[in-house]
């Protein structure tokens, strides 16, 4: 597996080391010993999917609150996403910064978002599924997140939004959020 380091503190893009032969390749996906060695989470008690149908639609943005802040790793499975991430943690160099990373059926990349990291992404194409790897359990009541469109934050969108849910549409600025704590 390789680890690239993001511009925010503990995010990474992981690519493939892939095996090739004549039959394709083998390569894996998580390693328990690799993750421990970057001081990353090894246990994953939730698995989520996400299917999108349309190329333009917007989910996010989206994190937990302490003590269910959970940490994600997100690959995209079919279709194409820009993943956006944005740093919510206040006592953060990067707080109020994003990053994104485009993950592709095609390129097979993930991305490692840590604790206090708001996530969302943009659908590229159409059917667009996602897998997202949990280190905690969902929780209503510990469930945040950010307005895809604050304008304090600035994340460019490479595709106008054709799809919003009506709760995605209802998020708050960052100015009106919380700081996030641990």
């Amino acid at each position: 597996m390789i680890f690239k380091p993001l511009a925010i503190p503990g995010s990474f893009q992981i690519d493939l080391e892939q095996r090739e032969d004549t039959r394709g390749f083998f390569a894996r996906l998580f390693c328990e010993a690799e993750f421990a060695d970057r001081s990353l989470t090894t246990h994953w008690p939730q698995m989520n999917t996400s299917l999108t149908r349309t190329p333009g639609t917007v989910r996010g943005m989206h994190f937990q609150r302490a003590p269910f802040a959970d940490v994600k790793l997100v690959r995209c499975l079919r279709g194409g996403a820009h993943d956006v991430i944005v740093d919510m943690r206040s006592q953060s160099p990067t707080f109020g910064h994003w990053l994104s990373v485009t993950l592709t059926a095609s390129n097979r990349s993930m991305i490692y978002i840590p604790k206090g990291c708001a996530h969302g992404f943009q659908t590229l194409e159409a059917d667009t599924e996602l897998l997202y790897m949990h280190g905690m359990p969902y929780s209503p009541q510990h469930d945040a997140g950010l307005h895809h469109a604050d304008p304090t934050v600035g994340i460019v969108w490479p595709l106008p939004v054709t799809e919003l849910s009506l709760r995605d549409a209802g998020l708050p600025h960052l100015a009106a959020l919380e700081p996030f704590t641990e």
